[in-house]
């Protein structure tokens, strides 16, 4: 399984503004410094998340964004659900233009599809909240001071 950088922007994005205090808005060229990535790629997935209810937008001078629900809420499989616009693993998943030969008696279809029903059956078991419980570790490697600061139980 192999998630499109849209997804990997989207998820690096989440983590990225559940770290800050709720009342710190993040930006997109922040985020895309700290990430070493396309301000303009992460532009379409911070969009897309606004849209979704993820992320509020503050519009201004000052403005930027922040998490519209809190973390716990927000279920890793189904955002990448919401993300990924092609679950087509192999050619004879797409039914209209899927031209194999063996489509028809092929069993690898199956296994691949009963492997991607297992892989996001593992995903929607985490939410945004289980991927942020290191918080000391994450601060440190995002330069968030305040973050690398708090810890944990359960911080390394």
């Amino acid at each position: 399984m192999n998630l499109t950088m849209f997804t990997d922007y989207s998820l690096r994005t989440l983590i990225y503004v559940a770290m800050k205090p709720e009342e710190r808005l993040s930006n997109i060229q922040e985020i895309a410094d700290v990430y070493g990535i396309s301000a303009n790629h992460l532009m379409k997935s911070v969009h897309k998340l606004g849209k979704l209810g993820l992320i509020q937008t503050i519009r201004g001078r000052n403005g930027g964004f922040r998490l519209a629900k809190p973390p716990e809420e927000i279920n890793i499989g189904w955002v990448v659900r919401e993300m990924e616009e092609n679950w087509n693993l192999v050619e004879c998943f797409d039914e209209q233009n899927g031209l194999c030969v063996l489509s028809p008696s092929c069993r690898l279809k199956n296994v691949l599809a009963e492997a991607l029903k297992a892989y996001l059956a593992v995903l929607d078991k985490y939410t945004l909240a289980d991927l942020v419980v290191n918080r000391k570790a994450l601060g440190a490697l995002l330069g968030m001071r305040e973050a690398a600061k708090q810890s944990t139980s359960s911080d390394n």
